[in-house]
């Protein structure tokens, strides 16, 4: 008996420590709507710390909502930390059993072999969360079996790659200044009952980051435009231009849109995209909420989103300010498993 409780206790440590050692973290959920459904979260930018971003949204949609959460991160193959500056996210393979990406990368040349999975699963019909710069979430180099997925990609049959045939967009320009004019969401005339935006009212969608320039083609339709907002507070006004100058309030770019992705096998997926959603943005209640509710809706379960959506926060949520060489050096995935 004694030692098959030491067998036991032995394999149970040994699990548990080759579980810890996984670059990527899983958040396994709790009883909710969600539950039986697995969402991969893809991180991997230099600027808005989508490293950060992505597992508080991870733990929200598991904790609140019952979903498994598997969230990926760029991982520096010397020290094992995270480090948002390189091209190498393991764990790519877990899109296999995933019935909806999350992806929040930027200008990636990911290996063959992480790619295939994520090529994979554009390909599969399921549905595609893009958020911020994931309208430029791969810059392959030219050659390499997966470059037309690049954002500049000149090929006419998949003409600016992933972010333009995929999300509806590719990277075109800032539309507001970048950091010092932030975003408020306003809501398209004629989809305010859009079940995305159930249970967020008008100005409730903020975020510090600048509205991007956006043209979305296909079949897109805008929910959601970028209010250029004077200074990087929730309330402050409308930004105003000079005389002579173009008001970059009228027209206002969307900032989210839904669309459809026709695969090469015909098949269709659900596809939301939104310029939104740095470590920062996520501050905003209306903005977790219209995150939260675009997982529903991509899964096809728009009819279980509730009156109004729980989008508390799970732990303790602290998001470094984006910028260039910001991110928080050392981190380790261990950081984001919840105790």
């Amino acid at each position: 008996m004694k030692t098959l409780l030491l067998t036991a206790t032995l394999t149970l440590l040994v699990t548990s420590f080759l579980s810890a050692a996984d670059p990527w973290v899983v958040y396994e959920g709790s009883d909710g709507l969600g539950k039986g459904k697995h969402i991969v979260l893809i991180s991997g930018d230099e600027e808005y710390r989508s490293e950060e971003a992505l597992p508080q949204l991870g733990k929200i949609l598991a904790m609140r909502h019952g979903f498994k959460c598997t969230v990926l991160f760029p991982i520096d193959k010397e020290t094992g930390a995270i480090n948002p500056d390189i091209s190498n996210i393991p764990g790519t393979e877990a899109l296999a059993t995933a019935d909806l990406m999350i992806i929040a990368t930027r200008f990636r040349d990911l290996p063959d072999e992480q790619m295939k999975p994520i090529v994979d699963f554009i390909e599969s019909g399921k549905p595609i969360i893009g958020m911020r710069t994931a309208t430029h979430a791969f810059n392959i180099k030219g050659g390499k079996k997966y470059s037309k997925y690049t954002w500049t990609n000149g090929d006419k049959n998949y003409e600016k790659g992933f972010g333009r045939q995929v999300l509806g967009e590719t990277w075109v320009s800032h539309w507001g200044n970048h950091g010092s004019q932030s975003t408020r969401g306003i809501v398209v005339k004629g989809q305010e009952q859009h079940p995305i935006l159930r249970g967020i009212k008008e100005g409730e969608i903020w975020g510090p980051t600048d509205v991007y320039e956006a043209h979305p083609g296909g079949d897109s339709v805008p929910l959601v435009l970028g209010q250029i907002v004077a200074g990087m507070k929730f309330d402050d006004p409308p930004a105003k231009y000079e005389a002579g100058k173009q008001n970059r309030n009228e027209p206002m770019m969307p900032v989210a849109w839904t669309k459809t992705y026709k695969s090469e096998s015909g098949k269709m997926a659900r596809i939301f995209c939104t310029t939104m959603g740095a470590a920062t943005d996520l501050e905003a209640e209306g903005t977790r909420r219209m995150l939260v509710n675009s997982v529903y809706w991509s899964l096809g379960m728009e009819d279980k989103i509730p009156e109004k959506t729980n989008v508390e926060i799970v732990g303790e949520f602290k998001p470094t300010p984006f910028g260039f060489g910001k991110y928080v050096k050392g981190v380790r995935v261990e950081s984001h498993v919840m105790k």
